[in-house]
């Protein structure tokens, strides 16, 4: 049997040590999926939204630390892939996205299912091509893969349903891609340049962020050498939480007045492997340098007086040596002893009373951390599932944390789990659920049934978008739209063949959990969390408390005391 342009394909990423391709089947990618099924090396991973495929792509690759696939077929198959693959290219993930596309001979003729996803993709990948001949392939599966791994992003391969079954003479290399590891690091001047800003500093801090991981060591060397408190972005939590004396917490919108003014009171800020986005919690008056793998990611959160390209692990080795001063630790003990104090009090809120209803979510997510194993892998939807994520989660070095932590987007805990369950059959998984994130794609608990995923989700059920609430008092504004009228998701769970469990007293939350993370398959933990629950930013700008002022005010004259009363309870009045 001759070999056909999917034959190459599916040949090529079995080269490249694929195992597993996301996707939902569709004719347009017939050929491909007939490869699959007669190669009997990948396994087919049927998702019920392509959205999922993305997501679940990107965790495998994270995890896995191999190029992972997606697929689509033709027109709003593949446009369901977007926001996931958006996301994979903000976490700089390498991911291959397999989008079908009608047959070549329609294309431009407003064919049923037309899109363009040679331009629909171009903003969400570092590669975009159309396979249109057979003398393509497979030389541009090379070509896309080696902007996914050597560029850490997307690339796209657009295949028409027609052109993926040509026959096709070309063999398939035993090489198809090509993984390096350069060694990036700043030059002997630059490094000393660097030494003397940190020499003359009196107060130095570090902000540190993902690009530090596998630097953890070096890190611990460098604060006690600067003396220097160590505030991280919550993409570098999983790398830098554990083992860290230096450690004074995260700052931005859910972080700690500690690592707030840790920044905002230093005069020198040293930025690492971070690009933190929110310019407010920046310090005016600091002198601040930066050492980032991507030159162009240099000044464009700060005004910055240094800027330098380099991995950090291989940055700080040789700056080291050059770092002569002998600093004082008043600042890092300062923050260290502010942090201290501030954890205990995040620590007391983590805590139920049986018997009372609703449950605080400090409470639960502190659980969920305690009771699962050392190496477990947990994901968090955006909003406030990530902030509880953020604040109790505990790393040590082996655990990781997955989320839409750049791109921001609703509904990625479960996708990610789904993908980090099949890179790592072995680990416990855990999904930290909206209860609006969950049901933007509830569908995909039966992917976790079909392909016997026993990953544990965990649904944060306040019956409301809880974080667009908050920002709406912020802002002054009454809630409006943020409801939620939820079913019993235990109960929907159940009905779907998986183990639900429905928690409302405080009092039975750790015994559920434990019987969740016991249970052989995956569970749905249904718990009921209290919507009033707030949590701000470690620094309260005039403007929120007016923005907060006026809601109260607000919410007095349209007859919600109630909730008020709540609100005294939670930590906005602490």
């Amino acid at each position: 049997m001759k070999k056909t342009i999917a034959d190459l394909l599916i040949d090529s990423l079995l080269h490249a040590g694929v195992k597993r391709i996301y996707g939902i089947v569709g004719d347009s990618l017939n050929a491909v999926l007939d490869s699959i099924r007669r190669s009997g090396k990948i396994e087919w991973i049927s998702v019920r939204h392509e959205e999922v495929a993305a997501f679940a792509a990107g965790s495998d690759s994270l995890l896995s630390k191999s190029i992972a696939v997606c697929a689509g077929s033709s027109g709003p198959g593949n446009l369901h892939l977007i926001n996931g693959l958006y996301d994979c290219h903000r976490n700089r993930i390498p991911v291959l996205a397999i989008a079908a596309h009608i047959p070549s001979n329609e294309i431009g003729g407003d064919y049923f299912q037309a899109t363009r996803p040679d331009q629909l993709f171009k903003d969400c990948s570092h590669f975009t091509e159309v396979v249109t001949r057979p003398e393509q392939m497979p030389r541009l599966v090379t070509i896309a893969m080696q902007h996914a791994v050597s560029r850490k992003g997307v690339s796209v391969l657009v295949l028409p349903g027609d052109v993926a079954s040509l026959s096709d003479s070309e063999m398939v290399p035993e090489q198809v891609i090509h993984v390096t590891a350069p060694v990036v690091r700043p030059s002997d001047d630059e490094l000393k340049k660097l030494a003397g800003y940190l020499n003359k500093g009196k107060r130095v801090t570090l902000l540190c962020g993902a690009g530090c991981e596998g630097a953890h060591g070096e890190l611990m060397q460098l604060c006690e050498k600067l003396q220097s408190p160590m505030v991280i972005a919550l993409r570098g939590k999983e790398f830098l939480e554990y083992d860290n004396p230096y450690l004074v917490g995260l700052t931005g919108l859910i972080g700690y007045s500690s690592g707030y003014h840790a920044m905002m009171n230093c005069d020198v800020l040293l930025m690492l492997g971070t690009d933190f986005p929110y310019r407010q919690f920046f310090p005016k008056d600091a002198v601040i340098l930066q050492v980032d793998i991507r030159a162009e990611h240099l000044g464009r959160r700060a005004a910055l007086t240094y800027g330098l390209c380099g991995d950090v692990k291989n940055t700080i080795e040789p700056l080291m040596p050059l770092l002569t001063k002998e600093h004082s630790s008043l600042h890092l003990d300062k923050y260290v002893s502010d942090y201290k104090n501030v954890r205990k009090s995040l620590d007391k809120l983590a805590v139920g009373k049986p018997g009372k209803k609703l449950i605080h979510p400090q409470h639960l997510t502190k659980a969920v951390s305690d009771l699962a194993s050392e190496d477990a892998i947990f994901s968090c939807d955006v909003g406030s599932p990530t902030l509880w994520a953020a604040r109790y989660l505990e790393m040590n070095g082996k655990r990781r944390l997955l989320g839409s932590f750049n791109h921001g987007t609703m509904a990625n805990a479960l996708p990610q789990a789904i993908g980090a369950q099949a890179a790592k059959p072995n680990s416990q998984v855990i999904a930290l659920s909206g209860d609006g994130g969950l049901t933007m794609l509830m569908g995909d608990l039966l992917t976790l049934r079909q392909h016997k995923l026993p990953v544990k989700v965990v649904v944060f059920n306040n019956s409301a978008l809880s974080f667009v609430e908050l920002e709406m008092k912020a802002a002054g504004y009454l809630e409006t739209g943020t409801g939620l009228d939820n079913p019993n998701f235990a109960s929907v769970a159940e009905a779907l063949g998986l183990k639900g469990i429905r928690v409302e007293d405080p009092g039975d939350l750790e015994d559920a959990l434990k019987m969740a993370f016991s249970h052989d398959g995956p569970v749905l933990i249904d718990v009921l969390v209290n919507r009033q629950e707030l949590s701000l930013p470690p620094k309260i700008e005039l403007e929120q408390a007016h923005g907060f002022t006026l809601w109260m005010l607000k919410a007095v004259l349209n007859g919600h005391g109630n909730e008020l009363v709540e609100l005294a309870k939670t930590n906005l009045f602490r």
